[in-house]
């Protein structure tokens, strides 16, 4: 069996050969449909429709989700809103990665953290999943957690039972009106990671709050 061994070393070189090193895919987390929309959960989903916005880019329906494309200093950043619902997140990842032939250090991900205030935004290169269903997935999808990811902190301002209600609800008018800013901050941490590389926009986002 070692012919076939070979082989499909050969293919999977090949396939890394083809991988183009400018290309980066953005993955937000979210569950689609109209009852989720502004939702906590949903951050990911309302981060890159920011910067879909500002790039003036719109998203089309496609294969396990939505994708909108655009350029920035010589990359082309994709931007992914996954279909599958959170917990099946890593299916979509695993499929555009392949499609859009993209370096495995190449892709990040958008999602809320329960662990961080509101408003918090933190890079890290690699992590658990937190209990979160969608990076759990991923995980499992992957075989590895070591992955770069932007959390954004939504909060515990919950009580004893309530962590789904809260999660799955609406944003406070509080927090609505402090939202803008904080999306155009994580857009600028998503080109900076595509430009920089994670390590550099850790050490210039990270220390800012």
């Amino acid at each position: 069996m070692n012919w076939l061994k070979q082989f499909f070393n050969l293919f999977n070189h090949s396939n890394a050969e083809l991988a183009d090193p400018m290309k980066f895919l953005i993955v937000g987390l979210g569950n689609m449909g109209a009852e989720y929309d502004h939702t906590r959960h949903n951050i990911g989903f309302e981060v890159l429709d920011q910067l879909a916005a500002d790039a003036g880019v719109s998203f089309k329906n496609d294969t396990l989700g939505d994708l909108a494309e655009f350029k920035h200093k010589g990359r082309t950043i994709v931007l992914l809103k996954p279909s599958t619902f959170m917990n099946r997140s890593g299916k979509a990842l695993r499929y555009w990665l392949q499609k859009k032939k993209i370096q495995d250090d190449n892709f990040l991900i958008v999602v809320d953290d329960l662990n961080l205030p509101f408003g918090s935004l933190r890079l890290r290169a690699k992590g658990s999943d937190g209990g979160h269903n969608g990076l759990k997935d991923i995980n499992e999808v992957l075989g590895h957690n070591k992955y770069p990811r932007i959390r954004f902190g939504i909060g515990d301002s919950f009580s004893k039972g309530r962590q789904i209600d809260f999660v799955l609800g609406k944003w406070s008018a509080e927090e609505k009106e402090k939202l803008p800013p904080l999306l155009k901050e994580a857009g600028e941490m998503i080109k900076s990671f595509a430009t920089i590389g994670v390590s550099f926009t850790m050490n210039q986002f990270n220390k800012r709050k």
